[in-house]
């Protein structure tokens, strides 16, 4: 197997299932209530020797909508998801609206983009211009609004959850669960996290996920391990609600 093709995969896995976890709350003792915050990050790591940078990024559109950007890119391609969401207040979710994805480079190129019509309760899959509708229940998300959803959880205290995911014209699972607190030694200086696993059944890939509860669930580290290897992506610089972040 070739470089090039481990590193195309690497990306598309690992690198397009970063857990953009930002809070809900200002406050890690209160309920639940506001609206989430926005959030403008940059990660960096290096595989199989290439450079890899990942921006991560949460824009308020007004109305209670968000867009969120994944955007990682390398000097051999590029893997760029967005999705538009709806925040509902009155039940605390976040309800994915439109999502796409786009590949480019790392070998073949591949597109989707999906809509979801929650009044007939479907949604409709564009993959690589073939095209299907696909039936949904309540609180599915997509492969980036779940994120933001499961800051809710942490926020809330919850230790385990699972959401069922569009992804690919059918629904996966996807399973996390929280192992407990760490102090992480960071670029932007040490800092108290939260440690998330993500398992998948079936699959000796594991990944975890260090988010930061006093810098609003501020994903800082994430790190992928399969075949005795690890792969790590660090957070190189952060801006929470416009203001940036120097040093933890």
């Amino acid at each position: 197997m070739s470089n090039l093709f481990c590193m195309r995969n690497l990306v598309c896995v690992l690198l397009s299932v970063v857990l953009a976890l930002s809070a809900i709350a200002d406050n890690k003792n209160t309920t639940i209530t506001t609206a989430p915050v926005t959030f403008d990050n940059l990660y960096k790591a290096k595989l199989y020797g290439f450079n890899v940078t990942v921006t991560n990024r949460l824009v308020d559109l007004g109305n209670n909508q968000f867009e969120l950007l994944f955007l990682a890119e390398s000097m051999i391609g590029s893997v760029t998801e967005t999705s538009r969401m709806q925040w509902l207040p009155e039940k605390k979710t976040i309800q994915p609206l439109h999502y796409v994805y786009k590949r480019r480079g790392m070998g073949k190129k591949r597109d989707a983009d999906l809509s979801f019509n929650w009044l007939e309760k479907s949604v409709l899959n564009n993959v690589d211009n073939s095209r299907w509708q696909m039936n949904i229940v309540d609180q599915v998300q997509d492969k980036l609004s779940y994120q933001i959803q499961l800051a809710q959880e942490l926020k809330a205290g919850k230790k385990k959850f699972t959401y069922q995911i569009a992804d690919g014209g059918e629904l996966k699972d996807y399973s996390f669960e929280v192992l407990g607190e760490e102090l992480l030694d960071t670029p932007l200086g040490k800092v108290n996290t939260i440690k998330v696993k993500r398992s998948r059944s079936n699959n000796k890939r594991v990944t975890y996920a260090w988010v930061a509860p006093d810098w609003h669930h501020l994903l800082v580290r994430l790190q992928q391990e399969e075949g005795g290897k690890a792969y790590t992506i660090y957070i190189t610089q952060a801006k929470i609600n416009g203001k940036s972040i120097g040093k933890f």
